[in-house]
C-alpha cells in the first residue's frame, strides 16, 4: 500500500484537470454542473485508491463535505414551501401591486438595490431577502420589461451588500471569529470597501436603469389589474413580511423563522381561502403554486416554489460539497494554502493571496463557509507575522467569501439563486456588481496602502 500523501504537484494537477472538467463541460458544452462534478467526483476517487487512501477515508472526505450542507439544504426546502404559500396567500402579489404605485420605472433598478440591501441587513440573509421581496421585485422587473439577468443583479447586489454588513448574518459573524476580532469592529472596517463598493452597484444600477427599454403604462396597469383580480391584495396578507422582520431582530435562527413565517402565511391564506383542505395546502408545499390567471406572463412569474423545486439546487449542492470534503480530506486544498503562505512578504501580496485563496476555494469546493474558514486558519500566522491587523483579514475573507459564492454556478449561493429566480449564473454574473466590485477592491486596497517588508530576524 502507498503511502497517504499528496504532493504539491500532484496536488496542482489535479485541480488543472477539475477546472478542465468543470469548465470544458459547463461553459463550452453547455451541460448542467452535475454531471462534469460527478465526473470530478470519480477523478478524485480513482486518484485517492491509487495513493492508497482507504475506503473509509475517502467516505469521511465524502460525508465531512456533505454534512456542512445539511442546515442550508433544509433551508432551501423550508424557502421552496415558503415561496409557494406566499405566492397562494397574497404576499408576493401585495409586495408587487403595491410596488409599482411606490417605485418609478426610471429608478426601479437602484431602488431594487438599495431596498435589498436594507432588507438583507435587517434580516442578515441573503437568502431569504433574494426569496422573499426578490422574487417581487424580479416579477415587477419583468413586468416593467428589464432583462432578467439584471434585475437578478440588481437583487443580489443588494442582498449581500446587506448580508456583509448585518451584524445578525451568519457568514459576518464567521469572519470576525476566524479573525478573533470584534464584531462591530469588522462591520466598522469592512466598510472602507463595502462603502465604495456599493457606490460603484449603484452608479451602474442608475445608469441601467435609464437605458433599459420599459414596458408602457398601460401594459403595467393592465397586469396590476390581473393581480388584484386574481389575488388577495391587502394589507393583511403582509403580516408574514412582519413576523419576518420580528424573527430577525430578535435574533430567531433561520429554520424556526421559516416554520413560524409558513405557519403565519398559512393562517392568512385560511382567512381569505378558508376551504383549502389540507390535501391542496401539502400539494401546494410540495409541488409549488401554480398559476391560472390567463395572462401569460404573469401566470409564467408567479407558477412557482414548492419543496420540488429545490432539489435540482440541493442534488448539485449534495455532489459540489461531496467533492469539496475529497479535496480537504486528501489534503489538496490544504498543501497549495500551505506553500503559497510561504512566500507572502508584504501586506500587498497577503491580503491578494488570502482573497484569491477564498476565491479559489469558492470556485473549488462551493462553499461560502469554507472560503472563509480554511484561508482564514491558514494566513492568521503571517498576518501576525508581518504585524498586519487581522481585521484586514476578516474583512477580505467576508468579501472574498461570502459575496464572491454567489458567482460560482455550483457555489451554494449560485445554485439557491438559479433555482429560486431561474436565471443561470452566467446570465447574471456581469450584473452582480457588487460581489465582483467587493473583492477586487479588496486586493486594490491592501496595494494602494504603504507596504510594510517583512524581515526575519
Amino acid at each position: 500500500m502507498k503511502k497517504e500523501e499528496v504532493t504539491l504537484k500532484e496536488s496542482l494537477f489535479l485541480l488543472v484537470v477539475l477546472l478542465a472538467i468543470i469548465g470544458v463541460c459547463i461553459i463550452v458544452m453547455g451541460m448542467d454542473p452535475q454531471i462534469p462534478i460527478l465526473i470530478s467526483l470519480g477523478v478524485i476517487i480513482v486518484f485517492a485508491k491509487i495513493k492508497g487512501f482507504s475506503w473509509d477515508r475517502i467516505h469521511k472526505g465524502l460525508q465531512n463535505g456533505i454534512t456542512p450542507g445539511l442546515i442550508p439544504i433544509l433551508i432551501f426546502m423550508l424557502i421552496g414551501a415558503l415561496v409557494s404559500v406566499w405566492i397562494a396567500a397574497g404576499t408576493i402579489p401585495t409586495i408587487m401591486v403595491y410596488g409599482f404605485g411606490i417605485l418609478s420605472a426610471k429608478f426601479f433598478l437602484p431602488s431594487v438595490f438599495v431596498i435589498c440591501a436594507l432588507v438583507g441587513v435587517t434580516v442578515g440573509s441573503s437568502f431569504t431577502t433574494i426569496s422573499t421581496v426578490g422574487i417581487a421585485f424580479f416579477g415587477m422587473g419583468q413586468i416593467m420589461g428589464y432583462d432578467s439577468a439584471i434585475t437578478t443583479g440588481a437583487i443580489i447586489s443588494g442582498a449581500f451588500l446587506g448580508n456583509n454588513i448585518s451584524p445578525l448574518s451568519d457568514t459576518t459573524n464567521l469572519a470576525s471569529a476566524i479573525a478573533e476580532v470584534d464584531l462591530f469592529v469588522h462591520i466598522r472596517y469592512i466598510l472602507r470597501v463595502v462603502a465604495p463598493a456599493a457606490l460603484i452597484s449603484l452608479l451602474f444600477f442608475i445608469v441601467a436603469g435609464h437605458s433599459n427599454v420599459l414596458s408602457t403604462g398601460d401594459q403595467i396597469h393592465e397586469l396590476v389589474n390581473t393581480l388584484k383580480s386574481s389575488f388577495v391584495i391587502s394589507p393583511v396578507t403582509l403580516i408574514p413580511v412582519l413576523v419576518l422582520f420580528l424573527c430577525a431582530w430578535r435574533k430567531v435562527p433561520a429554520i424556526p423563522t421559516l416554520l413560524l413565517c409558513i405557519a403565519c402565511t398559512i393562517g392568512v391564506l385560511f382567512i381569505y381561502h378558508p376551504h383549502t383542505s389540507f390535501l391542496e395546502l401539502s400539494k401546494l408545499m410540495q409541488d409549488g403554486y401554480v398559476s391560472g390567471t390567463g395572462v401569460n406572463s404573469v401566470d409564467k412569474l408567479l407558477s412557482r416554489g414548492g419543496i420540488q423545486s429545490m432539489m435540482w439546487s440541493v442534488s448539485l449542492i449534495l455532489l459540489a460539497l461531496a467533492l469539496g470534503g475529497l479535496l480537504v480530506e486528501l489534503k489538496i486544498i490544504g498543501t497549495l494554502i500551505a506553500r503559497i503562505s510561504d512566500f507572502v512578504s508584504t501586506e500587498g501580496k497577503l491580503i491578494l493571496m488570502t482573497a484569491v485563496s477564498s476565491m479559489g476555494i469558492n470556485l473549488l469546493l462551493g462553499e461560502q463557509y469554507l472560503s472563509i474558514i480554511l484561508p482564514g486558519e491558514a494566513f492568521k500566522p503571517q498576518f501576525d507575522k508581518i504585524h498586519l491587523p487581522r481585521k484586514d483579514m476578516s474583512r477580505i475573507v467576508a468579501n472574498a467569501g461570502a459575496a464572491f459564492n454567489a458567482l460560482i454556478p455550483w457555489g451554494v449561493s449560485g445554485v439557491f439563486i438559479t433555482g429560486t429566480l431561474g436565471v443561470s449564473t452566467l446570465e447574471y454574473l456581469p450584473f452582480a456588481i457588487f460581489c465582483i466590485a467587493a473583492p477586487v477592491l479588496n486586493i486594490l486596497y491592501g496595494f494602494l496602502k504603504p507596504h510594510k517588508v517583512y524581515q526575519p530576524s
